[in-house]
């Protein structure tokens, strides 16, 4: 797409604080992917990294289990005195993507306080928690969002929902990714213009634990339930080649489905290219 025709809106349930920064890794992780410095490799933080202050903390007797590296820390540093002089996390993602030299708008879903908690077998944990020092290991039982109940979108996240040709829900996690995003903005989503994309392909996601965690806690983790969840907010769905046998499924719940192969070798251009040829023509919509 052009320069400044593309809006990203984050989740920000998965934040945490360390050593008293803020950790904002999905904004962050965008903000990286779109500069070309992001860690394919580890799946996380910058490429070509150090981990000198971590290692030194460490040495200090703090915990080290969260892998922030040299790079990625001076990124939370330039958060963290944004937010001192008053700055909003809004303002901190904006300011950021210009020093990181790009044109996209990457928003955070609220400038509110959210949290992904995870109550498990072993008591509740938090996200990083869970998912970093755990490594999913112990059983999960329920999700919940603390502070979902009284966070609202930002002005910002509105106007962008408002004005976009078209809004791609994409094929991360339902229950932890997506979902809180939907929880704050769900009621400003232009339903006839927004299409989601399955992050189920052939009974398994192609990375991550969503399958595991939608049958831990519902519900069955196949496609045409993740077209069920969103059914509400979006009007189209991008079903993989390798599902095309429950196209109809889908199709019965009034959902525009689209069948493509969705597996993004290229980084997604492909994938991409054929959504917007497929949907952001305004006449293809049915209501």
């Amino acid at each position: 797409m052009p320069p400044g025709d593309l809006t990203v809106i984050a989740n920000t349930a998965d934040d945490d604080e360390f050593w008293g920064l803020l950790v904002s890794p999905d904004v962050d992780a965008v903000i990286y992917r779109l500069a070309g410095v992001f860690n394919e490799a580890a799946g996380y933080g910058v490429k070509d990294d150090s981990f000198l202050v971590l290692e030194s903390l460490g040495r200090l007797g703090e915990p080290s289990w969260f892998r922030i590296g040299d790079k990625d820390f001076a990124t939370h540093l330039v958060r963290a005195e944004m937010l001192r002089r008053g700055c909003t996390p809004t303002e901190c993602a904006v300011a950021l993507c210009g020093r990181f030299g790009i044109d996209t708008h990457v928003l955070p879903m609220t400038n509110e306080r959210v949290r992904t908690r995870f109550v498990t077998d072993q008591g509740e944990l938090s996200f990083q928690e869970y998912f970093v020092r755990e490594r999913l290991r112990p059983a999960l039982r329920a999700i919940r969002f603390e502070g979902i109940e009284s966070a609202q979108p930002t002005s910002e996240v509105v106007s962008a929902l408002a004005e976009a040709d078209l809004v791609i829900i994409g094929p991360s996690n339902p229950l932890i990714s997506v979902e809180p995003i939907l929880r704050i903005i769900g009621e400003r989503m232009p339903r006839k213009r927004t299409v989601a994309i399955t992050p189920i392909v052939a009974g398994a996601a192609l990375k991550g634990p969503t399958v595991e965690m939608m049958r831990a806690v519902g519900p069955e983790p196949n496609p045409v339930e993740v077209a069920r969840m969103y059914r509400d907010v979006a009007a189209g769905f991008v079903l993989d080649d390798r599902d095309h046998a429950l196209a109809s499924a889908v199709e019965n719940m009034g959902l525009r489905t689209l069948v493509v192969d969705t597996v993004m070798s290229d980084g997604g251009a492909a994938l991409a290219a054929r959504i917007l040829e497929a949907f952001t023509s305004r006449a293809s919509w049915r209501p």
